[in-house]
């Protein structure tokens, strides 16, 4: 057992709490022992505490459970509001290979990155967002200019 870097510990613990019931701090200190990563009690409830988990009460389980809240980033956009969001923000489009390069106003890329992954289009790998670029990643399959079309076709108003 070592210790790991906090991003890392965090991680294991979200993905700890999404696939046990836990009931206690020290239960988690056993589950992340399982898991290789070396914590003390302080440590594990200050990382609760930063990855904002609350004790919530689940139907068959006597007493309270460590949760955490759903992260913006894993909520899943309506694709109205993908349309919305390239109809005012995406002032170019283009493509080559299995990518897609949108341009917006500077400052406006990562609201537009945001949107595409919220909404998860089919073919869609991921996006990368400077200041005023996007970086839209297709998937073989799909290609990057049939995944332009698709994005092209949703930002008319």
């Amino acid at each position: 057992m070592s210790r790991v870097p906090k991003n890392k510990r965090h991680h294991v613990i979200m993905g700890l709490l999404a696939e046990n019931t836990v009931t206690s701090q020290p239960q988690l200190l056993a589950l992340l022992a399982e898991a290789g990563v070396d914590a003390t009690q302080a440590t594990v409830s200050r990382d609760l505490e930063e990855l904002g988990a609350v004790r919530v009460r689940i139907p068959g389980v006597d007493g309270q459970v460590y949760a955490i809240a759903e992260l913006p980033t894993n909520q899943v956009a309506p694709i109205e509001h993908l349309r919305r969001v390239l109809g005012e923000w995406v002032v170019e489009l283009s493509s080559s290979g299995n990518l897609v390069v949108l341009r917006t106003p500077p400052g406006s890329a990562h609201v537009v990155a945001s949107a595409l992954d919220r909404t998860g289009l089919d073919g869609m790998l991921g996006t990368v967002a400077g200041d005023d670029t996007v970086l839209v990643i297709a998937d073989q399959a799909a290609g990057g200019e049939r995944l332009a079309t698709r994005i092209r076709e949703l930002s008319e108003r």
